[in-house]
């Protein structure tokens, strides 16, 4: 009895990792720190396939359970504690990722905790990694690396010990821990140092990445020889249910639109039927397709069907069939599905948040979005102007006219797509208004009011920005006597001498604001319109 037999591509990348691994004893190279980035990525992905499967060998464990508790409980509960031991493996080996970006590149530990490894900048950095897994002294290993390898040899352990005395003789857990030949030093050296020491940053967490990868495997494969201590390879379900699952229920024109099809947990050595069509839902007890029948578009592999079609047209694309299961007795089951995704033609959407305009001098905060792209994944740029932000969120400033262009662009699977360009006019902000005693343009006051007056201030009217404007200077004009008189004030405030005029002031005398000059909130400063008020008393 073994451990389970590894895949092709689990056996293609075991033989990357010993290439890469050998040469980097040779030279490293730009080329091949970049396949150790390409390997950790790949290795991300065959982990993330390994839980999913893991995930199948649970759900039947629990079905199991469900149908006869006191045959399964026993194997239930130790494949339980292999999940527990494991994911706190997975998590310990997280944090020396983690740890290691840290070191490395400076970076917070919430920040590298979800730091990618392609965005290293030292990805050839060998110190850094070394001083965390192995420590300053690589002939004396007091690194992470000797307390990982402790980790590991006790998960072996609990793996064994789920098993009876006379099976672990011949069960192969893996994940070696012992000595290797290292051939630059033409001696053998402990784990620890022949996975860890002098190796740079994109090699280290590569390891620490294919150390999860073995653990994951090694979880599987003790599950799976659990699950057969209660007959799960035989194991009837007693409910099969068709299942749809799409990457996105959202297309662009142009682009692909996948979907998965299968019964869940159904057996990856017999291959279901997969029927496009009309189902006949007269008789559910046993589904047939009336009309054509599409038996080809569904590739079929591994007990999954694969659904690939390009839409070329908009709105909602519907379809359905049945998938054919053969019975214990070799007959054939069918279940109907049915499932929909609604296509669209690329398009961006450029929302000023105030209004239609830009406005000179000012920030103006602009929403970018496509239908169906992640903002994240959308790339505004712009002519004429500046543009800033992001996440959907973004802010212009302009600085002359008449007009400016912003340009929209989407990551779609990788490839830079046009989604539009938008253009828009660029104004000026308006002249705001001035106020002088809560009067404005041409209106009356009585006398009190004119006394009580402080002096002049600039208000802007029906503007959906949030600005102000300062009153720097302006002109008071009345007639006294018979004599036009003009005071001016440095300020926003009356003189005393403009007051000492308005308490001359006579009813039926006119009074005048005039000169008003303004600085915006960009320091341009401007003349705006004044006041005439009448006293009435």
């Amino acid at each position: 009895m073994a451990g389970g037999k590894e895949t092709p591509r689990q056996k293609m990348i075991g033989m990357m990792y010993l290439v890469l691994t050998a040469l980097l004893a040779l030279n490293v190279s730009k080329e091949i720190i970049n396949a150790f980035v390409v390997m950790n990525n790949g290795l991300e992905n065959t982990i993330n396939a390994s839980q999913a499967k893991n995930g199948i060998l649970y759900s039947a464990f629990q079905n199991a359970l469900a149908n006869d508790e006191k045959k399964t409980k026993k194997w239930f509960e130790r494949a339980q504690l292999v999940k527990l031991e494991a994911d706190k493996l997975i998590k310990y080996i997280d944090e020396l990722k983690s740890e290691v970006k840290q070191v490395s590149e400076g970076l917070d530990k919430n920040v590298a905790d979800t730091f990618r490894l392609q965005n290293i900048s030292k990805l050839d950095d060998y110190d850094s990694p070394t001083l965390v897994m192995i420590g300053s002294d690589p002939s004396n290993v007091t690194g992470k690396a000797k307390e990982l390898k402790e980790k590991i040899e006790k998960f072996k352990t609990m793996l064994l010990g789920q098993l009876d005395p006379e099976e672990r003789k011949n069960y192969n857990v893996g994940m070696y821990t012992g000595e290797s030949y290292n051939t630059s030093e033409e001696k053998m050296v402990s784990w620890e140092w022949y996975n860890f020491y002098h190796l740079p940053v994109a090699a280290t967490v590569a390891n620490l990445t294919k150390i999860q990868n073995d653990v994951r495997n090694a979880e599987g494969d003790m599950v799976n020889y659990l699950l057969k201590k209660v007959t799960a390879a035989d194991f009837k379900f007693d409910t099969l249910a068709a299942r749809v699952v799409s990457n996105s229920n959202y297309v662009l024109i142009g682009s692909e639109y996948r979907a998965e099809i299968f019964v869940a947990a159904f057996s990856s050595t017999s291959n279901p039927q997969v029927w496009l069509g009309e189902v006949d839902t007269t008789d559910m007890k046993n589904p047939k397709i009336k009309g054509p029948v599409d038996s080809t578009s569904v590739k079929v592999d591994r007990g999954v069907g694969i659904y690939s079609v390009t839409p070329s047209s908009e709105g909602e694309q519907k379809y359905g069939g049945i998938i054919r299961v053969k019975a214990p007795d070799n007959s054939w089951v069918a279940y109907p599905f049915k499932s929909a995704f609604m296509a669209a033609r690329p398009a961006a959407v450029v929302s000023p948040t105030k209004m239609n305009v830009f406005y000179i001098g000012v920030d103006n905060p602009v929403e970018i979005s496509v239908p169906g792209v992640p903002a994240d994944k959308i790339k505004p740029s712009m002519a004429g102007g500046t543009l800033s932000g992001g996440k959907g969120k973004y802010t212009v400033k302009v600085s002359k006219g008449p007009e400016v262009t912003i340009n929209v662009s989407a990551d779609l699977n990788g490839k830079n797509t046009s989604m539009g360009t938008f253009k828009f006019r660029v104004k000026p902000v308006p002249d705001p208004v001035a106020y002088f005693a809560g009067k404005k343009a041409t209106d009356v006051i009585n006398k009190s009011q004119l006394l009580a007056a402080q002096g002049v201030i600039a208000n802007m009217e029906n503007f959906d920005f949030d600005l102000k404007f300062q009153v720097i200077s302006f002109d008071l004009s009345m007639t006294i006597n018979g004599a036009e008189v003009t005071v001016k004030s440095a300020g926003n405030a009356l003189s005393a001498e403009q007051k000492t005029y308005l308490s001359k002031a006579k009813t039926g005398g006119k009074v005048y604001i005039e000169n008003v000059k303004v600085k915006g909130p960009d320091g341009s400063i401007r003349t705006i319109g004044g006041i005439s008020l009448k006293i009435i008393g």
